[in-house]
């Protein structure tokens, strides 16, 4: 525990991003397609085509052009004073279709020239293995993780990362907001899963796959590199009951299992007992082989990542609303709300902490967490973001008291410290970063960087290591 107005002294302080919404360079050096490819608007609110249409325009196929402009942009995360930086790695610049023998070395070439760069410059990697980018023709050709092959590809991919990488990346996860599953199944498991009478049977036996390959690559990761840390990282925003009403207080509790069913299994190694009555209620049958429970109770993470962005309140009988932020119920009164309508509560991340960290009893990781914004270039050019810079603020305090409550937790990684496309409208406009990218949602602009005030303030906390969050 900490004394003082400072996280500890180890604390890793950076930003994350995805390759998906940074890279661009989609059909570069051999890379093929992933699902992200085909997705038009938002993983939630786009559409996903089958194959690429060239008449349409695709956010993510330039992005903001990171494949090329990487040493731009780490040079800044430097002067911020990053420490740590995650980002994903995009399984097809390594397998193309996801099912070959052989990896694409320029490919694994790019990834080595991306963490060289990192390291050069005083940060940590932290790498999503899969992170809403599973290889298209797994989908086409398979099923997504609906079928069990892809464990054995999905592992060959692990098998090789680790190997190249195992002396430049610590820590790694295994799935991006796996536990995503159950809202947008095409991101999440590469499934395409519509409504109807059987969604929750072939949710939860892709789910069952996930989870078997997210232990087969600890225990790759114990046999390759046994200094390192495999984690998992799930969205787990905070659901309140929206009375004290006992419909309310116990549908919260058990809407809240939904999310961490999959946190339960990777961390406790075993399917929970409140499982066995979902199961029964909805006729769901998991089919698993022989020696999956033995993997699953024997190859449980080492870490809990996650990411918190708000926190929505549950009303018996209130449908429940889906965002990349997390499920949203009934509207909380007691809360503002952002730009894009997200309600805005740091002090929901301190009881996540708690929440997390008293369930498990595993060091946590906060990965994502950031402000999605209107940013306006004002008349001396610049950006004056004072309502980032509240919102981070406000959090990190929060933060810093989870982990004077006795909570471990390692780091922070704002998402996304330059801007990037939204995952959750495909947007360029709907602005996280403390860098702007000159570049609208029609694919305009010179894709120039501009630091924001956020910038300055942000690398002012840093290296203050959040003792400067207490003064005014």
């Amino acid at each position: 525990m900490t004394n003082s107005r400072k996280f500890p002294n180890e604390f890793l302080w950076g930003g994350a991003i995805a390759a998906n919404q940074a890279e661009g360079g989609w059909d570069e050096d051999g890379k093929g397609v992933s699902i992200a490819d085909v997705v038009r608007g938002g993983i939630i609110s786009g559409k996903a085509d089958k194959v690429i249409d060239p008449n349409k325009y695709y956010a993510s196929h330039e992005a903001i052009d990171f494949y090329h402009r990487y040493k731009e942009d780490i040079a800044l995360f430097k002067e911020m004073g990053f420490s740590l930086f995650r980002t994903s790695i995009n399984w097809t610049r390594i397998f193309p279709n996801g099912d070959e023998e052989e990896p694409n070395e320029a490919g694994l070439q790019f990834y080595d020239n991306l963490f060289d760069e990192l390291i050069k410059n005083g940060m940590e990697p932290m790498v999503t293995i899969s992170h809403y980018e599973t290889p298209l023709h797994l989908v086409d050709q398979y099923g997504g993780w609906e079928n069990r092959k892809l464990i054995d590809f999905f592992s060959r991919y692990c098998e090789v990362i680790f190997n190249r990488y195992k002396d430049k990346v610590k820590y790694w996860m295994t799935f991006n907001e796996v536990n995503n599953m159950h809202k947008i199944p095409f991101a999440a498991g590469a499934c395409r899963i519509e409504e109807g009478p059987d969604k929750l049977q072939r949710v939860y036996q892709a789910s069952h796959h996930l989870l078997v390959a997210n232990a087969m690559a600890v225990k790759l990761g114990k046999e390759i590199m046994p200094e390192n840390e495999v984690g998992c990282m799930l969205s787990l925003s905070a659901f309140y009951p929206h009375t004290c009403h006992p419909d309310d207080v116990f549908g919260a509790y058990e809407f809240r299992r939904r999310s961490l069913f999959f946190s339960d299994v990777m961390l406790r190694g075993k399917y929970p007992s409140y499982t066995n009555r979902i199961f029964k209620e909805y006729n769901i049958h998991i089919v698993k082989e022989k020696y999956d429970d033995e993997l699953l109770k024997d190859n449980t993470c080492s870490f809990l990542a996650f990411s918190y962005y708000l926190t929505s309140t549950y009303k018996s009988g209130t449908p429940i609303f889906e965002s990349t932020g997390g499920s949203m119920g009934y509207e909380n009164p007691y809360l503002e709300v952002s730009d894009f309508g997200w309600p805005i509560d740091p002090k929901g991340l301190r009881y996540v902490c708690n929440e997390l960290y008293d369930r498990y009893e595993k060091p946590l990781f906060v990965v994502e967490n950031g402000l999605g914004a209107k940013d306006v270039i004002a008349e001396d050019g610049k950006i004056h973001d004072n309502y980032r810079i509240e919102y981070i603020k406000k959090h990190l305090i929060q933060l810093h008291e989870a982990i004077e409550d006795g909570c471990e937790v390692l780091g922070y990684t704002y998402w996304g410290p330059i801007d990037i496309v939204s995952a959750g409208t495909g947007q360029m406009q709907k602005r996280y970063g403390f860098i702007y990218v000159d570049k609208d949602d029609e694919g305009n602009g010179t894709l120039d960087r501009m630091r924001k005030d956020s910038f300055y303030w942000y690398k002012k906390i840093i290296e203050s290591n959040g003792e400067l969050l207490y003064q005014d």
